[in-house]
């Protein structure tokens, strides 16, 4: 499945196509619990499954799916296959993601704006009143 954007009516770049495949990759709770496992080290995908109320050959089409994003790979010996997290794809995400941040920093700077305006809380003018009240004693 190719989920390929159409930019400026051109066709999607290799770069593009790529960002597709890890987002896709990642849009999925059970994918993403896989790649969670293999941050800890090497895993056969027998290991993988482990965890999961799913046949095993469930879990191998995820796999599929991380090995084509490129967040997983696979080393092959005979019928058993371990598997590795390769997090290189998850920087073009990051690089992407960063770029929409500014939108991010605008609300917590309107955000703390708006706090500083507020007036300050019943019991704080209290205290305040009455620090006040005895500095002029």
């Amino acid at each position: 499945m190719t989920l390929a954007l159409v930019k400026e009516g051109g066709p999607a770049t290799d770069a593009e196509e790529a960002l597709d495949r890890v987002f896709f990759a990642l849009s999925d709770p059970v994918r993403r619990a896989i790649l969670r496992r293999l941050d800890e080290g090497p895993a056969l995908v027998s290991e993988l499954a482990a965890p999961f109320e799913m046949s095993l050959q469930a879990v191998s089409r995820h796999i599929q799916v991380l090995v084509r994003s490129g967040l997983v790979a696979q080393e092959r010996t005979g019928r058993i296959a371990r598997c590795n997290l390769d997090t290189a794809p998850l920087y073009g995400a990051a690089v992407w993601i960063n770029h929409y941040a500014k939108y991010w920093q605008q609300s917590f700077d309107e955000l703390t704006a708006f706090v500083k305006a507020l007036p300050p809380p019943k019991a704080k003018r209290a205290a305040k009143k009455a620090a006040a009240k005895r500095k002029r004693k």
